[in-house]
């Protein structure tokens, strides 16, 4: 069943770290089945706290979600971005 990880940017605190990031996130797609669902385009919050920005990625299933999420490249990634904002990423199971 597919797998989609929801990036949810609360607040940015070091736009050069999020530069960063982007180029070092974008690299590590390597050869992950990744597909962009929603890139940080229009959004409306109807309940709960505001928010920057939302990214919604799909992948085959959990653990394709894991495999790319725990490699090496994104890590090295995620440094930058826990650098550059407060965000809240979810993995959430779709429905198979």
């Amino acid at each position: 069943m597919p797998a989609y990880v929801i990036f949810i940017k609360n607040k940015t605190t070091d736009q050069d770290e999020l530069n960063t990031y982007s180029q070092k996130a974008a690299a590590a797609r390597g050869d992950h089945q990744i597909t962009p669902l929603a890139f940080y385009g229009g959004l409306e919050v109807l309940e709960g706290e505001p928010a920057e920005g939302v990214v919604l990625i799909q992948f085959p299933d959990k653990a394709a979600a894991k495999a790319w999420y725990d490699s090496p490249a994104y890590q090295e990634a995620k440094q930058h971005r826990l650098k550059g904002a407060d965000y809240r990423v979810i993995l959430a199971e779709g429905l198979g």
